[in-house]
């Protein structure tokens, strides 16, 4: 089961493998939090899920380059990051406050390389029609949350 939530997220091979060993690294390290047997498939289910969007994520920031950066290329400026960074913190902050349904499908509809309709409904179980309408609402929830964190900040 970890390894097909793995491979879920397009991850190559390496990396699939990579992911699963750290889910079963996370549940030695949690083994005593977790009360209930019977729920450990879907503890690891979701642990998988995290550590595949979080390696999914840093792949798409890691880009290989084959040559050197100029020295004299100042890219972004410090406010500039900062901005940059906060934005991502509230977006962040704004996405964890969505019900587990609205981030798993936000989360496979924005994976690259991206995924058809049709496996987005294998693998939330969702009917392919009802995709667009819930990722619309699950879109405006995240507005809002975006717009309550700004306010509040």
């Amino acid at each position: 089961m970890v390894w097909s939530v793995a491979r879920g997220y397009r991850l190559d091979e390496a990396t699939a493998k990579d992911v699963s060993q750290t889910v079963w690294l996370r549940l030695i390290e949690n083994i005593d939090t977790i009360k209930d047997p019977e729920r450990l498939p879907g503890w690891l289910a979701t642990t998988c899920r995290r550590e595949a969007m979080r390696v999914a994520a840093r792949g798409r920031r890691d880009v290989p380059t084959d040559f050197e950066l100029d020295v004299e290329d100042e890219g972004p400026s410090l406010d500039e990051m900062l901005i940059e960074d906060e934005e991502s913190r509230i977006i962040v902050n704004a996405f964890e406050t969505l019900d587990e349904t609205c981030r798993e499908l936000l989360r496979l509809m924005t994976i690259e390389p991206a995924l058809s309709y049709e496996e987005v409904s294998e693998l939330t179980g969702r009917p392919i029609g009802s995709l667009g309408p819930t990722r619309a609402r699950c879109l405006d929830k995240l507005r809002l949350a975006i717009s309550r964190i700004r306010g509040a900040g």
